[in-house]
């Protein structure tokens, strides 16, 4: 099986969703455990992947190569390394936990779980595929299921949220299909495969376009300022577990993306674009940390610090430093266990109260002890506390960023103020005070619910506190990609 264990990793949830579909829909406890199963398998799956991986290695690793469409030198190729293991480890991880989140979903289970599985396969092949043509194949494929999950089992504006979404994502794919089209037609021999792409010397003006084209694709995705007015919305409509996948993993392909393909193909033009993406990066980091601040809704006022902190990765990337690379890869993985705790924990309140105003709340945190505990945790990784796993990957990224820029390093800062105010705020609005008595029969969070945040608390604790658990696997690749661009190693 190791010989093929990628594609294993990609294909199981959907052969899991595959049974699913002749599953009686009276048996909806089987498709319940189904779902369930097929998500801890390729986690286990995944568990003996990192066995084989060879950390010291900054080359891909477990490659699978077979030819698909010889007319066009299309393969199915996949493969991995310090920069998509940890991703492909987060997807796994997330996955198994908003599968368990989504058993409260009563109405029509048999679907949501298919599309859930599918969504699944999407992220994992994205984060492997190294042919572009299956990688764009992947990408689109995740588009589908969110679509759906968002549209049928969303909140009360889910149709709008779910085209906004659609329509964003894909102008963005359009744009990113036009750049993977034309390096097809300026390679020599013509090629798809990432591996023999990034041996060709491209031009600096084919490379600007190119990597401006791949940008508005990954950039949506992310989503960095302006493009961001589709998350909120998303997240507010979309139902927990998949609120939980949308900032755990989706919006990480977009600056995957940047990191995989835009970097190594267009190392000039990078270069070219560096204070562009860091004068994105300081406005998605303080305009997403003011908007976040102003919100009284508790799932809108997180899914705008998402648009904050994915700023840093999006800084980490212009410096052009090993450690603010470092940083941002870190960051990513993070964002995704701390922002996913957050989320369900929204998810948590909810279920009980029927509300997210954080006004209509207050004193709840005597009502609900091991809940208010849970949520103080998640809070103070999300602002950065020393020893928890937040601070270390945003400390990184303004390290790396500093001998680049001063200024934007500053300014950056003023996104750990600004989350500080806003997480504080929330928790003296909806834990702290006297008890509101329209809440006084609040039941604590339960056992199934606590299984779904302890792994997540488990890992940012222990990457808060020694941190190479995690960068062993990520800095040789990191090291090759500063080579290839000319950046600093430090």
């Amino acid at each position: 099986m190791t010989s093929h264990l990628l594609s294993w990793i990609i294909f199981t949830p959907l052969l899991g969703g595959g049974m699913i579909l002749f599953v009686p829909k009276s048996k909806s406890h089987w498709v319940k455990w189904i779902a369930t199963g097929a998500t801890v398998l390729t986690g286990l799956l995944t568990l003996k992947a990192l066995t084989l991986f060879k950390a010291a290695e900054s080359g891909f690793q477990m490659i699978e190569k077979v030819p698909w469409i010889p007319a066009f030198n299309v393969h199915y190729l996949v493969g991995c390394d310090g920069i998509s293991f940890p991703m492909i480890f987060l997807t796994a991880l997330i996955s198994i936990l908003a599968c368990i989140g989504s058993f409260g979903i009563k109405e029509r289970e048999k679907e949501y779980y298919f599309l859930y599985l599918l969504l699944q396969t999407g992220m994992l092949g994205t984060f492997l595929a190294l042919d572009l043509f299956l990688f764009y194949i992947f990408w689109e494929v995740v588009l589908v299921p969110m679509y759906f999950l968002i549209g049928i089992w969303g909140g009360p504006r889910r149709e709008y949220a779910a085209i906004k979404f659609f329509l964003y994502t894909l102008a963005g794919s359009l744009f990113m299909l036009l750049g993977i089209l034309a390096l097809y037609f300026n390679s020599a021999p013509h090629t798809f495969n990432l591996m023999e792409l990034t041996q060709n010397s491209f031009a600096l003006g084919f490379q600007k376009i190119a990597f401006l084209a791949l940008f508005l694709g990954f950039a949506i995705k992310v989503p960095i300022f302006p493009f961001h007015t589709w998350l909120p919305d998303a997240h507010v409509e979309a139902p927990t577990p998949i609120s939980v996948i949308l900032a755990g993993v989706l919006l990480k392909m977009g600056t995957y993306g940047f990191f995989r393909f835009s970097y190594p193909l267009f190392p000039d033009a990078s270069a070219w674009f560096r204070p562009y993406m860091a004068v994105l990066a300081v406005i998605g980091i303080v305009y997403g940390g003011f908007v976040a601040l102003a919100q009284t809704d508790f799932k809108k006022m997180v899914a705008y610090s998402s648009v904050s902190h994915m700023g840093f990765i999006l800084l980490g990337l212009a410096a052009f430093t090993s450690t603010g690379f470092n940083g941002a890869l870190l960051q990513m993985f993070n964002h995704g266990t701390i922002t996913g705790g957050l989320f369900l924990l929204v998810g948590v309140l909810y279920d009980r109260a029927h509300t997210r105003d954080m006004f209509g709340f207050g004193g709840i945190g005597a009502q609900m002890p091991v809940y208010s505990g849970i949520l103080i945790f998640f809070s103070l990784a999300s602002l950065g506390l020393p020893g928890l796993s937040g601070f270390i990957s945003e400390f990184m990224v303004l390290l790396g960023a500093f001998p680049y820029s001063r200024i934007f390093t500053a300014l950056a800062c003023l996104g750990i103020i600004l989350a500080a105010t806003y997480l504080l705020l929330m928790i003296r609005r909806v834990l702290l005070g006297p008890l509101n008595e329209k809440w006084s029969n609040l039941p604590d969070i339960n056992l199934r619910e606590i299984i779904t945040l302890a792994p997540l608390m488990i890992f940012i604790l222990a990457i808060g506190v020694y941190p190479k658990v995690i960068l062993n696997y990520m800095m040789p690749t990191i090291g090759a990609l500063i080579a290839k661009v000319g950046g600093i190693l430090s």
